[in-house]
């Protein structure tokens, strides 16, 4: 997932945002449509589809590395899983990448207290010379103080950036740990240092259970060897580094990009019954990483959006718009699923209904933000009192992004929602071992499919549009 705080700026920008102008006619949801919401929203929250949805993917395929063993695994799935459910048509639509494998990782402190440290390569990594390299560590307690630092020296050494997080509600300590696993290795890689190491982009801090996660790497050959800690191991290395002498660390990575690989959004797609060519996306991405199951990230984010579509599927007859259910591939490694889905319907932005994508796991929904047209509001406002019985308060100072993969999509210029789960333990388990079915709450996974079947029937059934159109959104400073 990739979740960064939202700006003051934002907040001033999202008031403007919008192609259309105040005198446009007010985009409204007629009452029929509300009250078959209201009821979509308390059958959903009793219902355990999304649940089963999860719990087959994570049983049946598990862990779900894009270009691994069970990529192909999981399309299939998904695929029989849109047919079983009853969706209209479902297809998919290629996406190519590269191709990184990770087979083996191993670290130990060497010198002057030797014992092994539990670590993880990070994506685009380059792995170690056979038999793995051994250097001396220096550490930085911030990215900002690596970039101030003498290139001299770093060069020959192991980076080591020991930078914390710390649990909120919204995430945002986030931005400082993707921020260190992304532009950290790409930083010390040019002043010259052997390797990187980081304390893992987490919260858990007694759990010997390190964070793996892409880093920026895009060329193999500017790539070094970049790997994870776990929390407690990195603190342990604080204290040895802590008694001043020279501390040398050996550390064994096979793992590299092998070449490329072509996977596939799934998609599943509810017709409209008015405008079968205008759509509302909705989604999760389909891929993990490999270490855990990818339960909350994101097998989650997939169920609430196949099983939102379900609840839909259930009414009598169908919405007025299409509902597209995406299934993303290999949001992980550079929302690679997100940025192919973006570039081939491009042309199409100003038929995107209101999208939104579920990305930040399988808590209750406490927050929702829109980047609509101004003439849209009072319709975000009608969402917003049906939604509101089931824990979530409309923001209307912050600008919504999509989510993850639909960001992109937005940044072409679809209207967009972003609906926040409560991450407060999310980066316990992200990208860990410990991302397994047991950390998912049925109860909490159905209020989430209640508000994505809510909000998507109700933008289907919508008099009106909410302002996509080319660049209609590019200074709303959305950061999902």
């Amino acid at each position: 997932m990739r979740r960064l705080p939202l700006t003051l700026l934002a907040a001033s920008l999202a008031l403007a945002a919008g192609a259309s102008s105040a005198a446009d006619k007010a985009t409204t949801i007629p009452q029929s449509a509300v009250k078959t919401a209201e009821q979509l929203r308390d059958k959903a929250m009793g219902d355990d589809t999304g649940y089963k949805i999860v719990e087959s993917l994570t049983t049946e395929v598990g862990p779900r590395i894009a270009g691994g063993p069970n990529d192909q695994r999981g399309r299939d799935w998904a695929v029989a899983k849109f047919k079983e459910l009853g969706y209209d048509k479902v297809y998919t639509e290629t996406v190519t990448y590269p191709l990184w494998e990770r087979r083996s990782e191993h670290a130990a402190i060497v010198g002057p207290f030797p014992q092994p440290l539990a670590v993880i390569a990070l994506g685009y990594s380059a792995g170690t010379p056979k038999g793995g390299l051994t250097a001396e560590v220096v550490k930085f307690d911030s990215l900002d103080a690596l970039k101030k630092a003498d290139p001299a020296s770093v060069k020959g050494k192991i980076v080591f950036v020991n930078a914390k997080m710390a649990r909120h509600r919204d995430g945002h300590d986030y931005g400082i740990g993707s921020a260190v696993r992304t532009g950290g290795p790409v930083l010390a890689s040019k002043m010259g240092a052997a390797a990187f190491l980081l304390r893992s982009a987490g919260t858990d801090e007694h759990s010997r259970t390190p964070h793996t996660g892409v880093t920026g790497f895009r060329d193999p050959k500017e790539a070094i060897p970049a790997a994870a800690l776990s929390l407690p191991d990195a603190d342990q290395l604080d204290r040895v580094l802590g008694y001043g002498k020279p501390v040398s660390i050996k550390l064994d990575l096979d793992c590299g990009i092998t070449g490329t690989y072509t996977g596939a959004n799934v998609i599943g797609e509810i017709t409209g019954k008015k405008y079968p060519d205008q759509i509302v996306p909705i989604g999760g991405h389909l891929d993990s990483w490999d270490p855990g199951t990818g339960a909350i990230d994101d097998g989650a984010g997939v169920a609430i959006a196949m099983a939102a579509g379900k609840m839909i599927l259930s009414l009598p007859q169908r919405p007025d718009r299409t509902i597209r259910v995406i299934a993303f591939a290999n949001e992980e490694m550079g929302l690679f699923g997100g940025r192919a889905y973006a570039d081939k319907h491009a042309s199409e932005v100003s038929k995107h209904q209101l999208g939104t994508e579920s990305d930040f796991g399988a808590r209750k929904i406490w927050r929702m933000t829109a980047s609509v047209k101004p003439s849209a509001r009072g319709a975000i406002e009608q969402i917003a009192k049906v939604i509101e019985p089931v824990g979530v308060a409309y923001d209307p100072q912050h600008p919504g992004g999509g989510g993850s993969d639909l960001s992109q999509m937005h940044a072409k210029g679809m209207a967009a929602l972003t609906l926040t789960q409560d991450g407060t333990d999310y980066f316990d388990y992200h990208h860990t071992a410990n991302d397994t079915l047991d950390k998912i709450d049925p109860r909490e996974l159905a209020q989430n499919v209640a508000v994505y079947a809510a909000f998507s029937y109700m933008a289907a059934q919508a008099d009106g549009d909410f302002g996509s159109a080319p660049d209609a959104f590019k200074n709303d400073g959305a950061r999902d």
